[in-house]
C-alpha cells in the first residue's frame, strides 16, 4: 500500500499493491546502495538497474535520491502527525504529543519492517548523520516538522502561534527529546524497534521532571514533591503550566 494508505490503514487494490512493491524494491535498493557505497557515489541509474526498471520508473516514485533517503522517515512523521490530529481535545499538549508518538509506534515498526529490515533502517540513520548534504537536509526537515507540529498544537489549544510562544517552545522541547532518543538508539547495541519505543517512552517521561528543576534534591524518575497552590498570575511557567489548555 502507499505511504498514505500505510498511515490510514486503508486496503489497497491489486494495481496499487503492484506499484507499492515496485516502490518498496526501489527504496530497499537505494538505501542498500547508499549505505554500502555512499550516498554521493550512488546514481539513480544504479538504483534502477538493481531493480531492473528504467530511470523513468524511479522518478515516478521519488523526486530524487534525497527523497528516497528520507522516505522511511517521512512515513514515520506522517504517522505521528495523523495520531496527533486524532488525540482527544482535553489532552494537554505534552500529553497529546507523547501519546501520539507512543500510539504511532504501536504499528510503525511493523510498517517499517514491511519495507526494509530494521538493520537497514539503522544503517540509513548513520548514513544520514555522516553525509553532510543529507545532514543539512535532515536539519531543514526537522525545522519544518517542528513548525507543522507547533501549528497543530496551537490549533488544538485555540492559540495564535504567531503571538503565543508556548506551542513552539513545547514542541521544541518535545522534538529535542525525540532527537536524543533517535541518536542513542542509532548508536546503541539493541537495534530493535521495541528498544526504540522503550527508550523514547523512558526519555519522554523525564521531560516534565527535567523542566521542573530541583535535580539535586531527588534522583531521576522520583516523584516531584507537591508544592503549595500558587497564584496563577505569579506562578512560574513549569512544563505542567505550559501544557495546560487553561493557562492564559
Amino acid at each position: 500500500m502507499s505511504d498514505g494508505q500505510r498511515a490510514t490503514g486503508r486496503p489497497a487494490g491489486l494495481r496499487e499493491r503492484k506499484k507499492q512493491r515496485t516502490r518498496d524494491a526501489l527504496l530497499r535498493a537505494a538505501l542498500d546502495l547508499f549505505t554500502t557505497q555512499g550516498y554521493e557515489e550512488t546514481t539513480v541509474d544504479e538504483i534502477a538497474d538493481a531493480v531492473e526498471v528504467s530511470q523513468r520508473t524511479f522518478f515516478r516514485y521519488f523526486a530524487g535520491k534525497e527523497s528516497a533517503a528520507f522516505a522511511v522517515q517521512e512515513m514515520i512523521e506522517s504517522r505521528f502527525l495523523l495520531e496527533l490530529r486524532q488525540r482527544p481535545a482535553p489532552e494537554a499538549p505534552f500529553e497529546a504529543m507523547r501519546r501520539a508518538v507512543v500510539c504511532s509506534w504501536n504499528s510503525i515498526g511493523e510498517a517499517i519492517e514491511a519495507i526494509i529490515p530494521v538493520e537497514l533502517h539503522m544503517r540509513t540513520y548513520h548514513m544520514i548523520e555522516s553525509t553532510p548534504v543529507l545532514l543539512a537536509a535532515h536539519m531543514r526537515r526537522g525545522v519544518a516538522l517542528e513548525e507543522q507540529i507547533a501549528h497543530l498544537i496551537a490549533e488544538r489549544e485555540g492559540l495564535d502561534v504567531g503571538r503565543d510562544p508556548r506551542p513552539r517552545v513545547a514542541v521544541a522541547a518535545f522534538c529535542g527529546v525525540m532527537r536524543v532518543t533517535g541518536q542513542l538508539w542509532g548508536h546503541g547495541c539493541d537495534g530493535t524497534m521495541e528498544s526504540l519505543r522503550d527508550l523514547t517512552e523512558r526519555y519522554l517521561d523525564q521531560l516534565g521532571p527535567a523542566l521542573a528543576g530541583g535535580w539535586r534534591s531527588r534522583p531521576a524518575g522520583a516523584e516531584c514533591p507537591r508544592r503549595p497552590a500558587a497564584d496563577p498570575a505569579t506562578a512560574p511557567y513549569t512544563a505542567e503550566r505550559a501544557a495546560s489548555p487553561h493557562t492564559a
